[in-house]
């Protein structure tokens, strides 16, 4: 049996010791930020996504062996481990194959087959499974029990049956043998429940539905999951045509060497692997099999969710600029807030330029005393019901009032309203309507999204695929990995963040967050790392974890600003003194450190990855690793769906990447579709390898079809609406369905779960 360790290194890549090292740390209480950015000699330079997916496979690994350490015992007690059978268990490398090996000496209810061994049946099923050469009704006569109830032939060979059955049923390589020729020719079908057509219109694209099991994509999978639990669908593998066997009857048969030629217990035995597979292996081999395709469809949806969060939250941010966040709205007004460039509340109002109240003028009069007032830079307006109606109405003010050179953007606004009824906000703005708190979270998320969005929770943002219909645990942690990655590899300004951010910094907590920030609050700003260990709780362990990823920009040593870890300020100062130049000199300075040789610098704590990192954070100290911020620019007078037109070129901004496409916003409250298909001209295997959530592109209208609120794009704009892809490829969906292209696919893509359903969070404008 190979070590976890062992396994992982092979399945990372890695070297075994990377990967004992790598574990060491973690079971110290080391974190994956930490140890991938301050600890790369130690691991030889694991970076952070191949620890999460170590720190993962460990997990699985060690409940694996734990599992196997207590089927190894409870068989042992029951006297029936043989050396065999312990070395069959100490090989088994999944979950699946040791329950396998288990399954015959489970503790269970009483069974059908239990019964028919204490009535002593047992050496009759194996004399006929031995020699089928004997008589089944001879044979059972001599086994006739009153006391338990076998009063005839036919009790005596039922109950034979059952033992067979029970005996075939638990062989685990048997159940190997049927799962694999399932996984790899079996057939799934789906069908509409009688009644259910109606009900389950958006997923009628199922209604007749078959695909091979290894084809199913994660998406498809999740939409048949959904409308089996819905009550729509009937899904399952499909049966043969009536009078033929199955091929898992065959299987069974051959595997315990059972032939029809004939003889008087062939028909019998023949009868036992045909309810064997009907009654006790099918509905396992299936349930097994879907449990199979779920959870891969559930990681491939968390995967999805996953990297479109990290794009979101590594998105540009505006900077410190004075901000008004707009959240707009119809009856209610547009409620306005206004944030210095620290995101501290300045003023805030409602004004009422958009229908049924249309008080225009009086609604620019105060926007323009708001900007006058604070000399605002920028206006965030939230995506939301009334989006565009207020876009406009800022846009001819803007335009009539070129001077000001103030700019508008529009920003997602997806669980602003999440955070605005959140404890944290409550506590933050007690006496502010959560309306309010919306258009304050629009601006400060302009200013920088990462700091915004880690206050709400992952789900909230509005960018998975099937993300309710997924392990919600599972999820969880994925995202809030996610999160802090991307937290650390950023980095906080102790002095500014907020407790939610804080809480997300390497090491740290909320208690010890809310402890910074009470520090502070009661003692002024930080002035140096060092002071960080008197804040309550916030011990040496946490202080290594946290430190590098702490910012105090003017303190007292100016690394404290930088990503350079306290641990290593020696190291520094002895670069400075050997090269006789002030520390703050070597800061910024590229030409110099760039001349610098990282091995004239090393010693028994700091190699060469370490040095070379630390001289480059020295040329830019604190760098932000995101990108410039730019903005997608709306056409003008297309508002809604029914301003579009086909083979219209606009420009958007991606909303969501999925695995069959990516979602586009482009300015009419409703994000159209960008199928796989029409990303680029060349083949696409991953969407995610050709564009990322947030990023702004242009496209093409395709097809519009407003009564279900749905729009295709293509980036490819040499496209021609109504005309054939040059991607076009069978329908996989439905092989008996040949699509005329890929875009044809699209529909099914979409449909299977529907737009509407599929992405309900996603999409939808309206809070």
């Amino acid at each position: 049996m190979k070590s976890i360790y062992t396994r992982i290194a092979q399945e990372l890549g890695a070297q075994l010791q990377q990967v004992e090292a790598a574990v060491g740390l973690l079971d110290e209480g080391a974190t994956v930020p930490f140890i991938s950015r301050y600890r790369k000699e130690v691991t030889g330079g694991l970076d952070d996504t191949q620890l999460r997916n170590l720190e993962e496979r460990l997990g699985y690994l060690r409940e694996l062996e734990d599992r196997r350490s207590a089927i190894l015992k409870s068989i042992e007690e029951q006297g029936k481990l043989t050396p065999e059978l312990a070395r069959s268990i100490a090989l088994a490398d999944t979950k699946t194959g040791l329950e396998d090996l288990y399954l015959p000496y489970k503790i269970k209810r009483r069974t059908k087959a239990q019964i028919a061994r204490e009535a002593g049946l047992e050496p009759l099923a194996l004399m006929l499974l031995e020699d089928p050469n004997k008589h089944p009704e001879q044979e059972a006569a001599a086994f006739l029990n009153a006391e338990h109830k076998i009063e005839s032939v036919k009790d005596a060979l039922d109950g034979a049956k059952q033992i067979l059955m029970e005996m075939f049923s638990e062989d685990a390589a048997l159940l190997e043998k049927l799962r694999n020729y399932q996984r790899s020719e079996g057939v799934v079908q789906a069908a509409v429940v009688d009644g259910k057509q109606a009900e389950g219109a958006k997923f009628q694209d199922y209604f007749e539905y078959t695909e091979p099991f290894a084809k199913i994509p994660s998406h498809r999978a999740l939409a048949l999951f959904r409308g089996r639990n819905e009550g729509i669908l009937t899904v399952g593998f499909s049966s043969p045509e009536a009078g033929q066997m199955h091929t898992g009857e065959v299987l069974v048969a051959e595997h315990w060497r059972i032939t029809d030629q004939n003889r008087p217990a062939d028909k019998w035995l023949q009868e036992v692997v045909r309810w064997t597979w009907r009654v006790k292996l099918n509905s396992h081999i299936e349930t097994d099999l879907f449990g199979d395709l779920r959870e891969r469809a559930e990681q491939d949806a968390i995967e999805v969710f996953a990297r479109n969060l990290k794009d979101l939250l590594l998105a540009a941010p505006a900077g410190q600029k004075t901000t008004i966040g707009l959240d707009p709205g119809m009856r209610t007004g547009v409620k306005v807030a206004v944030v210095d460039a620290t995101g501290q509340v300045l003023d805030h109002c409602a004004i009422y330029p958009t229908p049924p109240h249309n008080k225009i003028v009086e609604s620019a009069a105060i926007l323009l005393n708001l900007i006058n007032k604070h000399k605002v830079n920028l206006i965030a307006i939230g995506n939301g019901t009334a989006s565009r109606e207020t876009e406009k109405f800022v846009g001819d003010l803007l335009k009539a009032k070129p001077e000001l050179n103030v700019q508008k953007v529009m920003v997602n606004e997806s669980g602003a309203s999440v955070y605005s009824a959140s404890e944290f906000a409550a506590k933050e703005f007690p006496d502010l309507d959560v309306t309010i708190r919306g258009a304050i979270s629009i601006a400060r998320r302009l200013q920088d999204p990462l700091a915004e969005l880690v206050k709400i929770d992952p789900k909230s943002i509005g960018v998975g695929q099937y993300q309710h219909d997924v392990s919600q645990t599972r999820l969880a942690k994925s995202l809030d990995a996610v999160v802090e990655d991307c937290v650390n590899a950023v980095g906080v300004e102790v002095n500014t963040a907020s407790a939610p951010l804080l809480a997300r910094v390497a090491g740290l907590n909320t208690t010890i967050a809310n402890n910074i920030v009470e520090f502070r609050n009661q003692n002024g700003v930080f002035k140096n790392r060092q002071q960080l260990l008197k804040v309550a709780r916030l011990g040496a362990k946490a202080f290594e974890q946290a430190a590098g990823f702490m910012r105090i920009a003017g303190g007292d040593n100016p690394l404290d600003a930088s990503g350079v870890h306290p641990e290593a300020y020696a190291l520094v100062q002895k670069i400075a003194t050997q090269n006789t130049r002030p520390l703050k000199a070597l800061m910024g300075d590229t030409a110099f450190l760039r001349a610098l040789k990282p091995q004239d610098y090393t010693s028994e704590k700091f190699g060469v990855p370490t040095v070379t990192d630390i001289i480059r954070e020295l040329d830019k100290p604190g760098r932000d690793p995101r990108p410039e911020f730019k903005t997608a620019q709306f056409k003008e007078g297309i508002e809604k769906i029914s301003d579009l037109e086909l083979g219209m070129v606009l420009e958007g901004t991606i909303t969501n990447v999925t695995n069959f496409g990516a979602f586009v916003d482009v300015g009419v409250h409703q994000d159209g579709l960008v199928h796989i298909s029409a990303l680029a001209h060349t083949f696409v295997k991953d969407p995610h390898a050709v564009v990322k959530a947030g990023e702004i592109v242009r496209v093409k209208v395709m097809e519009i079809d407003p009564a279900r609120k749905r729009i295709a794009l293509s980036m490819r704009l040499d496209d021609v609406p109504g005309e054939p892809t040059s991607g076009s490829r069978p329908n996989p969906g439905n092989p008996a369905k040949p699509s005329k292209d890929r875009n044809a696919q699209h529909k099914n893509d979409v449909a299977q779960g529907t737009m509407a359903a599929l992405f309900a969070q996603a999409l939808n404008k309206k809070k």
